[in-house]
């Protein structure tokens, strides 16, 4: 096959990176080592903030957030026996929307069959060569146990943290920083309708514990456990029982209350900040969690994939359209930027409301939350990054 970009991963950065380059008449491959249903089905993001959406509404795909995404003005933070909202909109004019990932990939995907567009799905052992070229080269072995090889300008490494794109890049000319935090999140979702009409994120001496959603029928709700921990040995009373406890039930906002119901999936998920640079090696470029993972606390992680396709778009089209590479070089440096400064609000967002066992944290982790709450400054901050800086900030 030859294409002019082969793009690694089909998930929202690579389906999302395909759409870009097709309206700009540049071809594209995707090779997706896992099966199409699997990844439609991966739980995961679900909040896009608003330079997101304008994004997608931007190029053709806005109609299923128009139809089925919620938009909020803010969250509640809180702690025992008080609740406090933060208006995003009237703090910084943006608002963000509750959109599943699982919602974005099924537009993706359709968008991307509507035009024709070719993606190789159980696609194994894929390897990357003469990356410092003009004509790197992509091989795998297919869905059918046959050897194929894509000819390429560009390889686009949208393969997420354990993709063969990260290890391409050499090891001798990158550098990475990583924090992993010392608890997790036990996530469940339940077909129960949301009991709150934004996110909580409350703190709390047994930990941290947050209500989401993903529908009007649907919750998504977290909560703060050990790492290691046997989703097993949670229970659905005992979830439900965690849940009203560390989120209030009957003692905040006029006696608030916690409604259960059927949990459908339960999941432990690690918490941890990487980040690898440069983003570009030769013809190599990496976009979303292939370059970098956020704890999901600050809800960054898909908004960032959609940030870095969004910049890295553009600037080859640049590249292969026009012969001009600045744009190009500079990917790296202008999608890092973005990065760290996600980066230290997912930290941020996480390290004030989990719980560390140290009373004196404790404190300073109240008194910051009173301060934001309660400071217009400290309010602004926290909205302005929540709700999302712009994409070539």
């Amino acid at each position: 096959m030859r294409t002019d970009v082969a793009i690694i991963g089909a998930g929202p950065a690579g389906l999302l990176l395909a759409h870009l380059l097709a309206q700009d008449g540049i071809e594209s491959v995707v090779v997706e080592s896992r099966s199409q249903e699997y990844v439609a089905a991966r739980i995961r993001a679900g909040i896009l903030e608003s330079a997101s959406v304008d994004l997608l509404r931007s190029v053709g795909l806005g109609a299923g957030i128009d139809a089925g995404g919620d938009e909020h003005r803010g969250i509640y933070l809180q702690w025992p026996s008080e609740r406090h909202h933060l208006d995003f909109v009237d703090l910084v004019g943006r608002s963000v929307w509750v959109y599943g990932q699982t919602q974005l990939q099924a537009d993706l995907v359709a968008a991307s069959e509507a035009a024709g567009r070719p993606v190789c799905y159980e696609a194994s052992d894929a390897g990357l060569h003469d990356l410092e070229t003009e004509h790197p080269y992509v091989t795998f072995t297919d869905s059918s146990g046959a050897r194929q090889r894509i000819d390429a300008a560009v390889v686009a490494g949208c393969d997420g943290s354990f993709g063969p794109s990260r290890a391409a890049m050499p090891g001798d000319r990158r550098e990475t920083w990583e924090r992993v935090y010392p608890y997790s999140w036990l996530g469940i979702l339940a077909d129960v309708a949301p009991s709150t009409d934004e996110l909580i994120y409350a703190w709390h001496p047994d930990g941290f514990a947050m209500h989401s959603m993903r529908s009007a029928t649907v919750s998504r709700l977290y909560l703060q456990v050990p790492n290691g921990t046997d989703v097993a040995d949670w229970s659905d009373d005992r979830i439900w029982a965690a849940l009203a406890t560390r989120l209030g039930h009957g003692t905040v906002q006029d006696g608030w209350q916690l409604t259960p119901g059927p949990i459908t999936d339960k999941s432990v998920l690690p918490m941890r900040s990487f980040v690898q640079s440069p983003m570009r090696h030769g013809r190599l470029f990496l976009a979303g969690d292939a370059a970098h993972t956020v704890p999901p606390t600050g809800a960054k992680g898909l908004n960032l994939a959609v940030a870095d396709v969004a910049l890295l778009a553009p600037a080859l089209r640049s590249l292969l359209r026009k012969g001009d590479a600045a744009p190009a070089d500079a990917y790296s440096q202008t999608a890092l930027r973005r990065v760290w400064r996600c980066e230290h609000f997912s930290w941020w967002m996480t390290s004030m409301l989990h719980i560390s066992g140290d009373p004196f944290d404790a404190q300073l982790q109240l008194s910051q939350l009173r301060w934001v709450t309660s400071s217009h400054a400290g309010a602004a901050g926290l909205a302005e990054n929540y709700a999302g800086l712009p994409i070539g900030f």
